[in-house]
This record gives structure tokens, C-alpha cells and sequence, in this order.
């Protein structure tokens, strides 16, 4: 059994937002997510199912071609294929769990590298 809580995995990084895997088997992966304001997970569409459950921390969960405005208590299920990205608010740190059914490979996470590299949510 895997048990830990958002206090004992907390990090955070000045540069990107930070995440702690806290389980990953072929079929599922879970992890903890922590963004610093104005973080993001870049503009992606993996062949995977996730679902994003909002700790604390506000900010916008894009799922499809909307939009979503969180916060804590707020969960969102993005279908695979989906495009699908996270934003913290620019005044305050969001934290999630993030779990993903099946796990993206590493080919489709490329766009997340290259849209954190030219610091840009929506790659596209």
C-alpha cells in the first residue's frame, strides 16, 4: 500500500512546477503536482485518461477546448486524446493530484518539454 499526504512529498521549484510520482505500475500513474504562481503544465494530448484533483491553490485546468477555473475541492476528468494542461493563478501556489490511465510515454510529453522551454502554456 502506498501512503503519503501533500505535506510530506511538498516541494517546489523557481523554474517549473514540480511534481512527486507516489505510484506508477503499466496502468495507472499518481503524482502529487506543486506550482509556484503563474506555473503550468504546458498544452498536451496524450493517449491517456487523468483526472486532476485540486488541493489547494486556484487556477485553470484546460480540458478540451475549454477552459476551467479550479479550485480546492474541484475535480476534472480529461478523456485521452483530449488536450489537457494546468495553470496556477499568478497570486497564489495550486496544488493537485494528478493521475493518469494509462501512463504518457515519454514521446508524448515532448510537447510539455517544449512548451516549458519557450515558457509557453499552449505550445501549439
Amino acid at each position: 500500500m502506498v501512503a503519503t499526504d501533500f505535506d510530506a512529498e511538498r516541494t517546489y521549484d523557481d523554474e517549473k512546477f514540480s511534481t512527486r510520482e507516489i505510484y506508477r505500475s503499466d496502468r495507472l500513474k499518481a503524482v502529487l503536482g506543486y506550482f509556484e504562481p503563474g506555473q503550468f503544465i504546458p498544452v498536451h494530448a496524450p493517449d491517456s485518461d487523468v483526472v486532476i484533483d485540486v488541493e489547494s491553490g486556484r487556477g485553470l485546468v484546460r480540458d478540451g477546448d475549454e477552459d476551467r477555473h479550479v479550485e480546492p475541492g474541484d475535480v476534472v476528468v480529461v478523456p485521452a486524446g483530449e488536450s489537457r494542461g494546468v495553470h496556477a493563478n499568478r497570486d497564489e501556489r495550486l496544488e493537485a493530484l494528478l493521475v493518469t490511465s494509462p501512463p504518457p510515454s515519454d514521446a508524448e510529453h515532448e510537447p510539455v518539454r517544449v512548451g516549458l522551454r519557450r515558457g509557453e502554456f499552449d505550445p501549439e
